[in-house]
């Protein structure tokens, strides 16, 4: 921990963070929270309270550990491009290089009497297609139309190992053209197992290898090993995001009483010990310190501790937004992200008053189902991490407390 006024932010101010993040704690609000703030390389603030275990009084902690969800996708994007600049793939080459059964894929057109109609690819389904979300593939909440049903009714969300889940994916049909429009979906899944075919590796040893022992994530995989369990933290909210069968409005919790029940603990998740159903969009397990140095090495332009993982002009590509006009706003679940645009695994501010946040353009990060999230900040050197363990994310607007405080304690 650094002095906050050394690069120029205020303990004075920062210490109203605390009472802010208290009032989004209860038994119907978030168990526990931890959050770090890191400005010019340096960490200002690393604090917890609340408890990562409710019904056993066990207090969130710094180096709680908690399941980031989607918070995977920008590790999976980073990956893929760290095959990228070994030249392994261009952007705009297909994806049926690669996984040969995105050739036959078909594309959704509706119904009629004579049953479901089906229309060929215009184009092929390119890589940057999968990393923008813009490949036509979907998730199986949402509740757009025929395509999430075919997903909830063929149970594509289940436990099974990445090839077999991409495969199964593919037997289904795209919502739309591919580059046609933007729909938040399992892309990234494929992205990780495109890593796979790339790389010849299991998608978990890649990452070990290329991206957490070079940046010293310790912390951070697929699963917590038992000696680590008493600071593993338990999830709790209305619903599980990952049911196969789950719906939107479901996972909102439409359907039962405002509430924050206990859906698992440490030890009955898939996490709590060794398994195979690796994927991209969602999965790692990770602490508030852990994450903040695969920030930081997008922060320094690529690299962390004297390890280079990517190069600035690779994290620049990646960070510019990739949607064009017409797709914006672009929505998740029917929910718009006012003033940013979409890169590869990243959003990025395009517009601060629209977004109604402080921030400055070109800001980036993501967030996760159980209301994880985090920002880079490149003009202001600055990050922020907050983890907890609450679906669904966005009911409580402690993602937008966290960054207010965060950006007020700013004073040069």
């Amino acid at each position: 921990m650094t002095r906050p006024e050394s690069v120029a932010m205020s303990t004075e101010r920062l210490a109203r963070l605390k009472g802010v993040l208290d009032d989004y704690l209860g038994p119907d609000k978030l168990a526990g929270v931890s959050t770090l703030i890191a400005r010019k390389g340096e960490i200002v603030h690393l604090a917890a309270q609340g408890f990562s275990d409710r019904e056993n009084n066990i207090p969130m902690t710094p180096d709680t550990l908690v399941r980031i969800y989607s918070m995977t996708k920008p590790i999976t994007c980073t990956a893929l491009m760290t095959l990228y600049e070994q030249g392994k793939f261009q952007l705009m080459e297909p994806v049926a290089k690669f996984i040969p059964k995105f050739a036959k894929l078909k594309v959704y057109s509706g119904h009629s009497v004579l049953g479901d109609r089906y229309e060929d690819l215009q184009r092929p389904v390119s890589i940057r297609d999968l990393l923008t979300h813009t490949v036509g593939l979907s998730y199986h909440i949402f509740e757009y139309g025929a395509v999430e049903a075919m997903y909830r009714e063929a149970k594509v969300c289940s436990p099974k190992p990445l090839d077999e889940f991409v495969d199964g994916l593919l037997e289904l049909p795209l919502a739309f053209q591919p580059g046609s429009a933007y729909r938040y979906s399992f892309a990234h899944d494929v992205v990780a197992r495109l890593v796979e075919v790339m790389s010849g590796k299991p998608f978990d040893v890649y990452l070990k290898e290329a991206l957490f022992e070079p940046l010293g994530m310790q912390d951070t995989g697929f699963f917590v090993p038992e000696d680590k369990h008493e600071r593993f933290a338990a999830m709790y909210g209305r619903n599980e995001f990952l049911e196969s069968d789950m719906t939107f409005s479901r996972w909102a919790g439409l359907d039962i009483p405002a509430e924050s029940r206990r859906l698992y603990g440490a030890k009955d998740c898939l996490e709590s010990k060794p398994h195979n159903i690796l994927r991209g969009g969602h999965g790692l397990v990770s602490s508030a310190q852990d994450y903040f140095k695969f920030c930081q090495m997008l922060l320094n332009g690529g690299s962390f501790n004297g390890q280079r993982i990517l190069s600035r002009k690779t994290i620049e590509l990646m960070t510019a937004n990739h949607l064009p006009a017409s797709f914006l706003p672009y929505e998740i679940g029917g929910n718009p992200w006012l003033g940013y645009g979409y890169g590869l695994g990243f959003r990025t501010l395009m517009d601060i008053g629209a977004a109604q946040l402080p921030g400055s353009l070109g800001e980036f990060g993501w967030a996760g189902a159980a209301s994880t999230y985090f920002w880079i900040d490149p003009k202001e050197e600055l990050i922020g991490v907050m983890m907890t363990q609450s679906q669904p994310s966005g009911l409580f607007l402690v993602n937008q407390a966290f960054r207010t405080m965060a950006y007020q304690a700013i004073i040069d």
